[in-house]
């Protein structure tokens, strides 16, 4: 029986990485199809392979981060971790065949949630400790007000109006101040924390970026003819492309790992926490595989419906998502690649007037899904766990 539930939990994660490759191939060619760098099924095709790529020049920190960092893994039964995995899989599921782009990261930890919950109580779950919570608050609430300080300064010395834009200027300084703290060593964040942080953080990360790396390209290019600079960020946004598919694989793929590894473990297959190397390849190729099929209608909505992107936006929409994943993989700290991606496409629209370029009706709607992901596939989950128990447990 264990080793039954085994293969289907195995089967589950991979099923996950497959629609989480289905969902999120919108955020590896979105930028590539607006600007017609490639046509769809290329673009598919180089997402895909770069997707497959990632996983294996980064390390498996975030497969711990999901297997080990959620629930306590004295808690963790093959019964619970399957649960999880049902829940996450028909949230993303729907929502792909909803068109509407969700973190799939997200998904598995509200799955992990209501299952662990549901299974051992609210003890079972790793909460983070009162006075780290307190300290990232403060820490957000200082570099907001230091930020619009500077912001008011700055436009009462250009003369220009600020009282508008003093919440923007807010969440720029909770941006920065956090990514600041971890990479120089003053607070670790990981587990629910992390989470819960980054969803914040990570979209105005990929939207800061974005936009100077787009007001810099605007700068150099503002003299030159309109046709050159299309033409020679054509090949450019293909090649952003690709390095933010290899950071998109590099994080998402690591969740199904972190489950499998978690499965095996609790089954007693294995002795400790350690990715065994087909467990990689099998996660990767799901990955792919989802990427490969398209989620047509998620590619649609973040392709041509947040914004119009030039060519010289989609490079820096692209280079700045792929920063924030490559960045935040190799520190450990699983993000939401559709937030990080969604927010510089953002950026990149914005380079063109904050107000107009932006449909902001469309990103206030992919912003409201972000919100209700984890709670929503963590009751689905709870309520998945508790009707399986009584008819198999």
């Amino acid at each position: 029986m264990d080793l039954l539930i085994i293969g289907l939990g195995i089967f589950l994660a991979l099923a996950f990485n497959f629609v989480n490759g289905l969902n999120d191939a919108a955020n590896s060619i979105a930028t590539i199809i607006a600007t017609k760098s490639l046509c769809p099924l290329k673009a598919v095709l180089l997402a895909a392979f770069s997707n497959l790529l990632g996983p294996l020049l980064f390390s498996t920190a975030i497969a711990a981060t999901i297997g080990t960092g959620i629930v306590s893994p004295g808690f963790m039964t093959t019964h619970m971790l399957l649960a999880g995995m049902l829940g996450a899989v028909i949230w993303v599921f729907v929502t792909s065949m909803l068109g509407i782009p969700v973190s799939s990261s997200h998904a598995l930890i509200g799955g992990l949630l209501g299952a662990g919950i549901a299974a051992a109580g609210v003890g079972a779950i790793l909460w983070p400790a009162w006075d780290l919570v307190v300290t990232i608050g403060l820490a957000m609430i200082v570099g907001g007000t230091c930020s619009v300080l500077i912001y008011i300064a700055i436009s009462m010395l250009l003369k220009g109006k600020w009282k508008g834009n003093t919440f923007l200027a807010f969440l720029v300084g909770v941006t920065i101040i956090v990514p600041a703290l971890i990479i120089s060593g003053s607070i670790e964040i990981s587990g629910i924390l992390a989470v819960v942080v980054f969803i914040v953080i990570s979209p105005m990360l990929g939207l800061i970026l974005s936009f100077l790396i787009g007001l810099v390209i605007m700068h150099l290019g503002k003299n030159q003819n309109p046709s050159l600079l299309n033409a020679v960020f054509k090949p450019l946004t293909i090649l952003a492309g690709s390095f933010q598919a290899v950071g998109h694989g590099a994080n998402d793929a690591q969740n199904a790992m972190g489950i499998i590894t978690a499965m095996l473990v609790a089954g007693g297959v294995l002795s400790e926490f350690s990715v065994p190397i087909w467990v990689i390849l099998a996660s990767c190729g799901a990955i792919s595989l989802g990427t490969l099929l398209g989620g047509w209608r998620v590619i649609d909505k973040m392709a041509n419906k947040i914004t119009k992107i030039r060519p010289y936006q989609g490079f820096s929409a692209s280079m700045a998502g792929g920063l924030v994943l490559s960045v935040m993989t190799s520190l450990g700290v699983p993000v939401s690649t559709t937030h990080a991606i969604t927010g510089a496409i953002m950026g990149a629209g914005a380079t063109r007037g904050y107000s107009s370029a932006v449909r902001w009706g469309v990103v206030r709607e992919i912003v409201a899904a972000w919100v209700l992901t984890i709670p929503a596939t963590a009751v689905v989950t709870w309520i998945l766990y508790v009707l399986y128990a009584s008819v198999f447990l």
